[in-house]
């Protein structure tokens, strides 16, 4: 094998590579969606600026605390059961958001999402690792770096426009085509034989 691994093409051909960023962006994605509309929904249903925050400091907690945790699920879980568990908390997030406008169900909604996003993210990284030799480590992980902070960006930047024009509830409903479609991803990538770390 060449000083640089194998071509990136090849890499990025492999299935599990496919998964790992799609769940990556997906997860980190929905995250800047839901996340950045937030405090504006927030006080645009007559909620204070100090109510805002106090959601948003759950939802920190919620999105870094587990990592604690995290790691030892995904040995316990396999990796893949992780993420499926991180998606279904992004619905959670979803599904209680639409439910109501209540502070409750902004607490509840952001608490799930940040645990979701912890989920999804560290188990995309991790799932990652698979499909890579040390050699190779460095343009894949730019590459995918590159493709997930670029869908945050892009949900960053629709999350104010989607809320504005089409209100708090499409911004929920714009995020289950994603969350759907991940999960799809990761059914099928368990459904299929395994394949040895960087084999391609």
């Amino acid at each position: 094998m060449r000083a640089g691994g194998r071509p990136l093409i090849d890499i990025a051909r492999q299935p599990t590579f496919l998964v790992a960023v799609l769940c990556g962006m997906v997860g980190y994605g929905v995250m800047s969606l839901v996340m950045t509309s937030t405090p504006l929904a927030m006080v645009g249903c007559g909620f204070g600026v100090v109510d805002a925050a106090t959601v948003i400091q759950f939802h920190v907690l919620a999105m870094f605390a587990p990592s604690f945790f995290t790691g030892t699920l995904i040995d316990r879980f396999g990796v893949l059961n992780v993420i499926l568990a991180g998606m279904a908390l992004l619905a959670v997030c979803v599904a209680v958001a639409l439910a109501g406008i209540d502070i409750l169900n902004f607490g509840v909604a952001l608490t799930a999402l940040g645990l979701g996003w912890n989920f999804a993210f560290v188990g995309a990284s991790t799932l990652l690792t698979e499909t890579y030799e040390p050699a190779e480590r460095a343009k894949v992980q730019a590459v995918n770096d590159f493709l997930v902070f670029g869908s945050v960006v892009l949900a960053s930047a629709a999350s104010g426009a989607v809320l504005h024009l089409l209100g708090w509830d499409s911004v929920q409903v714009t995020a289950v085509p994603f969350i759907i479609a991940a999960v799809v991803a990761l059914i099928w990538l368990k459904m299929r034989p395994a394949v040895p770390t960087g084999a391609g």
